[in-house]
């Protein structure tokens, strides 16, 4: 990958982008001073000091005319995240977390992962649970509009075969990147308010209507209450949570064309719910047979499970490991599903997997009609080659990255099932694992620090896609920059 050098324009570019997080988080911690009394002098304390920093970084790096390039992109992306996940800890260790605590709680939130250090939920003061919900919903839109912008670059087959679903004129309609943003945040807030009224009028009480409508949409899922939604018995609300927990899973750009009624037909969509019917379809049956469930509630409670764990939300209302050894393994197979590429959805994307089993098929197509002309499509047209590469390239890394960190886990002390577990739900930004520990019933608050700080560059390499944190460890892109 050869990059062209930007020099101090470029990173002054990327500073004042930085800079610009800072602010925009003091900002939001000032306006939860003003609506939480109880929590406000932490939270005034943190926009302060947070405001004051980036107003001295953003007057330190002002550069006329500043450019970004490509390996700025890069740096961009990555260094955005660690600083607003700094400064989302900010005001947790202010009220009371430890440093690792805070910024595991605040990464774990605005990559949507839905791990938590923190118990006790619900005696917790509103201000740290609001502002938790924020994390997450700024964290989910926020990765849909940097990922449309960077991973092109990376040539992962992700965002690329995303934009092979839109036609000609459907690329130019969302051409700039400021008409993108609008039309994600638009669709983004739309279905939070909607996801908020439904909650409200199902019996929730405003405030965990709102927020359980954040970490819905964002595919989150930190809960108000150590019961996740399992607090909440309502079967209306449990099948709410199931419906919003798919929509933010799917493509935004594509309501935008069911909306405008262009190419309604999209091959991750109809992968994504075909997983979903077939995986509720054979855990439903297993219920029914090794339990006194109906059939009712048994689908009621699978969906709602199945449906969190592929669209890597999190929320639970059981803990599902109890459902027996087969169901485990069903689950563990699920989360590295992931949702939709262009969702606020985490893990390895349905489109990834899509591409990597046509490209299989057609493999054992080639090695048994040797002089048979084959060719891979998505979207019915051809899939390019960088892009098959790309995408073999991702999932190389992907099973790597988890290999590497279950070593990692494993070595910090945890047994072999957590260690692979908190793995995976690191990388793939799922939340639960499986074991006593953290899996649906558990919390990960008596993990080590060292576990901690693991599972929090995991959390952080998957939502980056992996390929943006590895290009970083590249020793010519240093060069390059």
């Amino acid at each position: 990958m050869r990059f062209s050098g930007g020099g101090p324009r470029a990173m002054s570019a990327v500073v004042q982008a930085n800079a610009a997080v800072m602010l925009l988080f003091a900002l939001i911690m000032a306006l939860v001073a003003l609506g939480f009394g109880e929590t406000a002098p932490a939270f005034a304390e943190a926009a302060v000091l947070l405001g004051a920093l980036g107003l001295l970084i953003a007057l330190a790096s002002r550069r006329p005319r500043p450019r970004m390039n490509r390996p700025a992109t890069f740096l961009l992306t990555a260094s955005v995240w660690v600083t607003a996940s700094l400064a989302g800890a900010l005001p947790l260790y202010l009220c009371g977390l430890g440093a690792i605590d805070a910024v595991f709680e605040s990464m774990s939130g605005l990559t949507t992962t839905g791990a938590t250090v923190m118990s006790g939920l619900d005696g917790t003061p509103h201000g740290i649970l609001m502002w938790r919900a924020l994390l997450q919903a700024l964290g989910g839109v926020g990765f849909v509009v940097t990922g449309m912008a960077l991973l092109p670059f990376l040539r992962t087959g992700g965002m690329q075969l995303f934009r092979t679903e839109s036609s000609d004129k459907d690329d130019k309609e969302l051409a700039t990147a400021a008409r993108f943003a609008g039309m994600t945040v638009s669709v983004y807030l739309l279905l939070i308010g909607l996801c908020g009224m439904v909650y409200h009028l199902g019996g929730m009480n405003l405030f965990d209507a709102v927020t359980h409508a954040l970490t819905t949409l964002s595919t989150g899922g930190f809960s108000n209450y150590d019961a996740s939604f399992g607090h909440f018995q309502s079967p209306f609300l449990q099948w709410a949570a199931t419906l919003f927990m798919l929509l933010g899973a799917l493509p935004f750009v594509w309501y935008y064309r069911v909306f405008l009624r262009r190419h309604v037909r999209s091959e991750q969509v109809v992968a994504l719910l075909a997983t979903l019917a077939l995986a509720i379809g054979v855990l439903t049956a297993w219920l029914v047979w090794t339990s006194e469930r109906g059939l009712a509630e048994a689908l009621r409670l699978v969906a709602f499970n199945v449906v969190s764990v592929v669209t890597t939300t999190g929320f639970a209302t059981q803990d599902y490991t109890a459902w027996g050894p087969f169901a485990v393994a069903v689950f563990v197979i699920l989360t590295a599903v992931g949702g939709c590429t262009g969702s606020t959805a985490g893990g390895a994307k349905v489109m990834r997997w899509v591409i990597l089993l046509r490209a299989v098929r057609l493999s054992l197509k080639r090695a048994s009609l040797p002089h048979g002309v084959f060719a891979l499509r998505y979207e019915n047209r051809p899939v390019a080659d960088d892009v098959l590469y790309g995408v073999i390239a991702f999932f190389t890394f992907y099973m790597a990255t988890i290999g590497l960190l279950t070593i990692a886990l494993d070595l910090a002390g945890l047994d072999f099932q957590t260690a692979v577990t908190g793995a995976l739900t690191s990388v793939a930004n799922v939340g639960p694992g499986a074991g006593e520990i953290i899996g649906p019933a558990g919390n990960f608050a008596p993990l080590s620090p060292l576990v901690k700080v693991i599972l929090t560059f995991g959390m952080y390499a998957g939502r980056l896609e992996l390929m943006t944190v590895y290009v970083l460890l590249s020793l010519r892109f240093w060069r390059d920059i």
